[in-house]
């Protein structure tokens, strides 16, 4: 079968997020064609992208031309490459005539106003369909006038967009957040909406690229999984979307648009999902929110804005690629910036749910968040991430050669790993064990996890002063930190392997990538009750509550006097993982799920013969089985109808006097 897979700011770019697992999957399915659709995040990608058109089609490539633009090397599966940069707003030189600015004015105006009539994380049950319809159908009319007019982006940055906003806030029964908006807040919010839908103004929609293949997968929400949600509305195409990390919770976790809550910046923000050895991020692997990606430096307010609105989006007020992102400042996120962002974040997420075919999320705690956004539970099917158990297998199957008496911490070090607590719960750990030593191995994630990291240093040294054996010998902090690469810790799988006990002591958690390489070392750990850790250890390891020392200290004590129920904890973590999290599941799992789709939801297509004529039983019946097939010579038609039935539909009308006797006369 043929596959659309979409994503934003990972696969197939070298400095993409989440694109291990995308490669590892299209190299494990070499039985079926992949067609990549990225969108890029970043400056950088978007120079890699290549040049667009002036309706913000993106480039398209062959895999043989790959290595010169910054992309991974691809398997030959992948038939096909387009990209569009999402970093920066392409001049699309369209001039709306007075027809179509009518038709975006209705359009934007019911969209805004969906979005200030509720808030945007009520469930589709409890919401009303007339609400929901009103925001799909704004939607689909502004993809179906991106198609007709040529794009949208200069109508997005447009007065008139600001206006239908300012509207919308003011309008009787909007939220109160809402009508607290001011002018900033009403930029800062346009130019978000602006970047979220630069997808609707692709050219990814026509019969010979989205609408050529037999499923979309979105590997994750927002502005990646657009693209396939048009893709189902213009040419029924099924979709599947795989979420390791839900963004509306990224929302909520990064305070706003300045931290990673925009579509083109860090998914994960603040949320700190997953991190494993070495400062990687957990989708690298497979799981966990993204994290370390810039967001979308710009500005939120243009010339003028002091006056109100009609002063404030003359030219240039919400300029071209102006999102609120780090640059921003922080008062630019208010309470009214924060309710129509998670008001859009959460009528969007409803609306790919309602029509994606099947929704994969990567454990139970992203699926409780898709059900909580109105996703279908029949819909769901949960595929843990895959992750290459190789580099570990040493250490796991080895004879134990670790210290007894050492903990060990590896991840990236940020304020959510909450290192504060551990290094307070090792203090009780000493008191009970004093020859136990702690090695926290990871790099720190970026300036906030430097300046964090600084402050565990003088924490460590101010609990636990330099000691040492005698008079005459060098005094030893029990606290090290270290980074992976060094002569004593060269790889991750060596850094598990120091210590007997590995520890996860975060307050905030995705999928914990971290844990399962330590599981697959065969290590006991000790982790705290956050995100997915529970669903990953099962019953092969000891979970505390977060924020919790003294609890965390008991654990660690307790395994660190038991060296059988170490081993036995550690070997049956080892064989859990190789059976629940390995590249080789997670690869079995999405083809049968390819599988089930395309056998409940195949796409119709027509054949046209050299004449443009319908061609009857021109795809036989084996077509629908998965593998490679002989390409017909015939071309298709597009999937609403054979081109004899392209025509306007036929109107009833009103019987005239003549056929009214007639049937009279019948009767």
């Amino acid at each position: 079968m043929r596959i659309g897979l979409l994503t934003e700011g990972g696969h197939p770019y070298v400095s993409g997020d989440a694109g291990l697992w995308c490669d590892r999957l299209v190299r494990g399915l070499a039985q079926h064609e992949f067609e990549l659709y990225a969108l890029g995040r970043t400056e950088h990608q978007g120079s890699q992208a290549g040049q667009s058109g002036q309706s913000g089609q993106g480039s398209q490539g062959s895999q043989g031309s790959q290595g010169s633009q910054g992309r991974v090397a691809l398997p030959p599966q992948v038939t096909r490459v387009r990209t569009a940069p999402s970093w920066t707003a392409e001049d699309d030189r369209v001039v709306y005539g007075r027809r179509a600015r009518r038709r975006f004015a209705e359009c934007y105006g019911e969209l805004v106003a969906a979005l200030c009539e509720g808030p945007g994380t009520e469930t589709a049950r409890e919401a009303s369909a007339p609400q929901a319809d009103r925001f799909a159908n704004a939607l689909y009319g502004l993809a179906d006038l991106a198609r007709d007019e040529g794009g949208l982006g200069g109508a997005l940055r447009s007065e008139q967009a600001v206006r239908a906003l300012e509207r919308a806030c003011r309008a009787p029964g909007a939220l109160r957040t809402a009508r607290e908006a001011r002018v900033a807040d009403l930029l800062t919010v346009t130019a978000h909406l602006e970047h979220a839908l630069r997808p609707l103004s692709l050219d990814w929609y026509e019969d010979d690229a989205l609408g050529a293949v037999d499923l979309c997968h979105a590997t994750s929400g927002g502005p990646a999984a657009l693209p396939g949600l048009l893709a189902r509305h213009f040419c029924e195409v099924p979709l599947v979307v795989t979420e390791y990390g839900v963004r509306l919770r990224n929302h909520y976790l990064g305070g706003g648009p300045g931290e990673g809550a925009v579509p083109g910046g860090p998914a994960g923000g603040c949320a700190g999902a997953g991190g494993s050895a070495g400062g990687r991020a957990g989708a690298g692997d497979g799981g966990g929110v993204e994290a370390g990606s810039r967001g979308d430096a710009g500005t939120g307010v243009g010339p003028g804005a002091v006056g109100g609105v009609r002063g404030a989006v003359g030219r240039g007020a919400v300029g071209r690629g102006a999102v609120a992102g780090p640059a921003a400042s922080a008062a630019a996120v208010t309470p009214a910036v924060r309710a129509l962002l998670a008001a859009f974040h959460g009528r969007l997420a409803a609306e790919v749910y309602r029509q994606a075919t099947r929704i994969t999320p990567g454990n139970a705690h992203a699926r409780r968040w898709q059900e909580r956004c109105g996703a279908d539970r029949a819909k769901i099917r949960t595929v843990h991430p895959g992750m290459d158990a190789t580099p570990f297998a040493e250490v796991g199957e080895g004879p134990d050669t670790a210290d007894p008496g050492t903990l060990v911490w590896v991840g990236r070090i940020e304020p959510a790993k909450d290192l504060v607590s551990l290094l307070h719960a090792f203090a009780e750990v000493r008191k009970e064990q004093p020859g136990t030593r702690l090695r926290v191995i990871g790099a720190p994630a970026g300036p906030e996890g430097e300046a964090y990291l600084g402050h565990c240093r003088v924490l460590a040294a101010q609990l636990f002063p330099d000691e040492a054996d005698g008079l005459h010998s060098v005094g030893d902090n029990p606290v090290s930190f270290e980074e992976i690469g060094g002569p004593e810790v060269p790889t991750p799988a060596d850094a598990y392997g120091a210590g007997a006990v590995t520890v996860l002591s975060s307050v905030v958690e995705g999928f914990p990538t971290g844990l399962v390489e330590a599981m697959f070392c065969g290590r006991a750990t000790v982790s705290t009750d956050v995100g997915a850790v529970v669903e990953v250890i099962g019953g092969t390891g000891l979970v505390v509550p977060p924020r919790n020392p003294r609890a965390l200290a008991e654990a660690c004590v307790a395994l660190l006097r038991d060296p059988e129920r170490r081993a036995r904890l550690g070997a049956a973590a080892r064989a859990r993982a190789l059976e629940l999290f390995t590249v080789e599941q997670n690869v079995a799992a999405f083809h049968g799920i390819y599988l089930e789709v395309v056998s409940q939801c195949p796409v119709r297509r027509v054949v046209l013969d050299e004449s443009g004529e319908p061609l009857p039983f021109a795809v036989p019946a084996e077509a629908h089985v998965a593998g490679r097939w002989t390409g017909l010579s015939s071309r298709f038609a597009t999937r609403r109808g054979p081109g004899w039935a392209a025509g306007p539909p036929v109107r009833g009308m009103t019987p005239g006097p003549s056929i009214a006797a007639s049937e009279g006369a019948a009767r």
